[in-house]
């Protein structure tokens, strides 16, 4: 599986038979170049313009975005419902964490975690290999908050997203303070190929280039 950050909360993840998810595709008012790029599949956590702009998105897709179970191209995904906040999605809603199985890997998008998790979200979720997770602060988790879900959820890999960068018109909180806390490492890449195989050579936190 390949899994290139397009900015922001955006992946493109390609399975070794070529299926395309994207998840989270952002609007023009996000800073980064819009992710135009074809899918089978694009999940979006929740319904903001930064994280929901499916328009932008080529192809034919089926469009997830709410909880459950759901089986797309051989792929297996389930959402588990969590807030955008740490007071029960009252300041800013609901959020959908989605668990996707690509070639043997689980890979987990939180979305905009604002929360840590309960141990029923916990069990719910499962083993993780790769795990995307907000690090950002202001609207989701900050890094301290992100590390714990890190250690809540033992995922082989880390990737964190959803934080500030030259092209981010959004003011959130760089990822230097969670790779302090973490001891992550900068990729310079924006794409990495996992498996099975290799997925315990990677670093804990890898942090992926823009471009």
């Amino acid at each position: 599986m390949k899994i290139k950050w397009l900015g922001h909360s955006c992946f493109l993840l390609t399975s070794q038979s070529g299926i395309r998810v994207v998840t989270d595709p952002f609007n023009e008012k996000v800073g980064y170049r819009l992710p135009e790029v074809e899918a089978d599949v694009v999940t979006t956590s929740h319904g903001h313009g930064d994280h929901n702009h499916t328009a932008v998105i080529r192809g034919s897709f089926v469009h997830i975005s709410q909880p459950g179970r759901y089986l797309e191209r051989g792929i297996e995904i389930s959402g588990t419902a969590v807030f955008h906040d740490e007071d029960n999605g009252e300041k800013r809603g609901k959020n959908t964490i989605f668990k996707f199985r690509i070639d043997g890997i689980n890979i987990c998008h939180c979305g905009d975690l604002g929360h840590l998790l309960t141990s029923a979200m916990v069990e719910e979720l499962g083993a993780i290999d790769v795990l995307l997770i907000p690090v950002g602060g202001v609207y989701t988790v900050d890094a301290a908050a992100a590390s714990e879900v890190v250690r809540q959820l033992k995922p082989g890999i880390s990737i964190p997203m959803h934080f500030k960068t030259p092209p981010l018109n959004f003011p959130l909180d760089g990822v230097d303070r969670f790779l302090e806390l973490t001891g992550g490492t900068r990729m310079n890449r924006q794409e990495i190929e996992v498996n099975k195989e290799n997925v315990g050579g990677f670093p804990s936190v890898a942090v992926l280039n823009y471009e």
